[in-house]
């Protein structure tokens, strides 16, 4: 069974697309690499022991998009392809708008067209913005978008809500909270292009000597020690959730045309915390800084994930631990690799 993945070469993609096809899904990868590398393809297939097929598109460009889907028969679609940098996005907000929107509707529109019924689109707990309410649930309003990135998300979760009262159309809209960490082979993990601005690999690029020290954004909110809280749920985790999703709206097991689930574990960590757990479980001391706030960012947010739990029946099962653990390994290897 055919599932397309668009940002298929990306962090959360290359996840996917091992647990696809452990499953036994054939997962199609599609990206146009602007921040991912495609030798990912060969370490997916080291991991799961089957060829993946790939293609070089941007989801931006619906030519492309359309010759693609006339020669292969797709049973579902799980639309990463998107720009994810909060920072970047209150910056340069026209790119965000473009490429996160653009995507969207382009792929919603061949569905349609071909009669593809099921897609899980990639949503994000930013559209929560600073909600009052914690923890946040399906059912808490969203607020005011803290970001153009967060703004997408919202905007791309009311396209869906339209789309599906108007046409026959199955979708998934998951909430992710903060993926983080690693495959457990180490031989995927979080490798964009550009410099990360997430936190985990920013530790850990900061424990490999490839950073002078960790900058932490703000020391001054309303919190325990002082710096935002995050639910950091594993990569893993996140990627399962999506298989979980995806084989629901084949089986026809949804109870409404778009359903919507968070994906976090349940718990907020600081970022004073996650320093510390990572050096605890990896014994490297890290030099960080306290800077200034910076744009977009909430103050805290996690999630309420009873839903998922009982209607998805996912459940966060890796811990804080085997993320920085995990994340840790894989730098390490990066960091091998790039010495050979």
């Amino acid at each position: 069974m055919n599932i397309l993945v668009t940002g298929g070469t990306g962090y959360i993609g290359s996840h996917t697309a091992v647990e696809l096809a452990m499953q036994g899904y054939n997962p199609i990868l599609v990206d146009n690499l602007s921040n991912s590398r495609e030798d990912v393809l060969q370490a997916i297939e080291k991991i799961t022991g089957k060829g993946i097929q790939f293609f070089n598109i941007d989801t931006c460009n619906k030519a492309e998009l359309e010759k693609f889907f006339k020669v292969y028969k797709i049973e579902a679609s799980i639309h990463f392809a998107a720009f994810k940098a909060v920072g970047e996005s209150v910056n340069n907000p026209l790119k965000y708008y473009r490429n996160n929107l653009l995507s969207l509707i382009n792929l919603l529109e061949i569905h349609l067209e071909r009669k593809v019924d099921n897609l899980v689109f990639s949503s994000s707990c930013s559209i929560y913005g600073q909600s009052e309410e914690q923890p946040v649930n399906e059912k808490t309003k969203p607020g005011k978008a803290e970001s153009p990135y967060g703004y997408t998300k919202q905007i791309g979760e009311n396209i869906l809500i339209d789309v599906v009262k108007a046409h026959k159309l199955n979708a998934c809209a998951l909430r992710y909270f903060n993926p983080a960490g690693a495959h457990e082979s180490a031989l995927i993990g979080e490798y964009p292009l550009q410099a990360p601005t997430n936190l985990v690999p920013v530790i850990a690029q900061t424990a490999a000597g490839l950073r002078d020290e960790v900058t932490v954004y703000g020391g001054d909110y309303n919190t325990a020690d002082g710096t935002c809280v995050r639910d950091y749920v594993h990569v893993v985790d996140i990627a399962k959730a999506h298989v979980a999703a995806i084989t629901r709206l084949i089986k026809k097991q949804n109870k409404e045309p778009l359903e919507i689930f968070n994906l976090g574990t349940g718990k907020g960590n600081t970022v004073l915390e996650v320093i510390h757990a990572f050096e605890k479980a990896t014994g490297q001391k890290l030099k960080y800084n306290i800077g200034p706030r910076r744009n977009g960012d909430v103050e805290k947010v996690w999630a309420d994930t009873t839903k998922a739990n009982s209607e998805l029946g996912w459940k966060a099962t890796l811990s804080l631990e085997d993320i920085v653990k995990s994340a840790w390994a894989w730098e390490k290897q990066l960091k091998a690799s790039s010495a050979v």
